[in-house]
């Protein structure tokens, strides 16, 4: 047997029922040729951290705008932390690792510079709208790889597109990679408010802090232990967890997330981002060759759309500079 034949086998034997079993994979919607060393969700975890757009978040905003520090998370840091306790639960409920691993990389592939400042701002320009999952999933079926996608599994596309909203992903992978974002981003959010002198340990409610945890890796340890130890068929808290969390989540809305001090420089993200799309639309022969060509199959305000969701923090900032900032006159 292959390496992959060999791996594929041993997961029958150490995944627990109702795991999504690499062998018994949907496929992907271009049919491919098995790889001899790895499993199907092996290469889409791959195949998604050599993307560009994988690159490209360690440079995006994941709570505080352009923060004059090392130590503040990033898209990029986020995801990895998703990815780390998601595949923490996975393993010791007998998932597949894999898969959730690479659901977990991917989950936030199409997230706009500025963060959820700049879906926002995206949301109301686009026509039709813009959301995060859908982008995400709209990168690796359109437009990496020069616009031939990453041909994922049906698996890890459905675990991207519906790590967030309304439906619930199809496999128990993909719901621990949606529970995982959650316990990450709320936690690592205060652990990087308190860095930045917006909150205090002591302002987080006492009903959350004395069910979770007076600290942030007790936090986590807390909540992945009750995940591990609450769930059955399906992916779930314990109600005292669950009521801790949403406590904690809301909590978060109103101490920092809308907090005044935060979000400061964010009333600008809409002004820099309007302003880019009606430039380019105006003109798509601004927009790299990759976007002319979907600007010559899907119009120009989808090209554009995913070209300023693509953009980093910084790119966008220096092309809105090069775009509408006068430049000093030279001989």
């Amino acid at each position: 047997m292959t390496p992959r034949e060999e791996r594929e086998e041993l997961e029958k034997m150490l995944l627990r029922p109702g795991a999504t079993l690499a062998c018994r994979s949907k496929g992907r919607v271009a049919a491919e040729e098995p790889c001899a060393l790895r499993t199907c969700f092996q290469r889409d975890a791959d195949r998604i951290s050599y993307s560009k757009a994988f690159r490209r978040l360690k440079h995006k905003t994941q709570v505080f705008l352009s923060p004059e520090g090392d130590h503040y998370r990033t898209r990029m840091t986020h995801t990895l932390e998703v990815s780390r306790i998601a595949r923490s639960i996975a393993r010791a409920l007998r998932l597949s690792e894999d898969l959730t691993e690479a659901i977990a990389l991917g989950h936030d592939l199409g997230h706009t510079p500025f963060g959820h400042a700049g879906e926002r701002a995206l949301r109301g320009i686009c026509p039709g709208g813009f959301s995060h999952n859908e982008q995400s999933l709209r990168v690796v079926d359109r437009l990496e790889k020069e616009g031939r996608g990453l041909n994922l599994t049906l698996e890890v596309r459905d675990g991207i597109l519906c790590h967030t909203g309304e439906k619930l992903p199809d496999t128990p992978e993909g719901r621990v990679v949606r529970l995982s974002d959650r316990i990450a981003y709320v936690n690592h959010d205060t652990d990087d408010a308190i860095r930045a002198g917006i909150l205090r340990e002591e302002d987080i409610p006492e009903n959350v802090r004395g069910t979770l945890g007076n600290s942030f890796s007790e936090r986590i340890d807390t909540v992945i232990r009750d995940v591990v130890s609450s769930s059955g068929p399906d992916i779930s808290m314990s109600l005292p967890v669950a009521w801790a969390m949403d406590e904690f989540r809301s909590f978060m809305f109103e101490a920092v997330y809308r907090n005044p001090k935060a979000k400061s420089e964010e009333s600008k993200v809409e002004g820099i981002l309007a302003g880019l799309y009606e430039k380019y639309v105006s003109d798509v022969g601004l927009l790299p060759e990759d976007y002319r060509h979907v600007a010559e199959e899907e119009g120009a305000a989808r090209a554009v759309c995913d070209y300023i969701a693509g953009m980093t923090d910084q790119y966008a900032v220096q092309q809105y500079s090069r775009l509408f900032i006068p430049g000093g006159w030279s001989r």
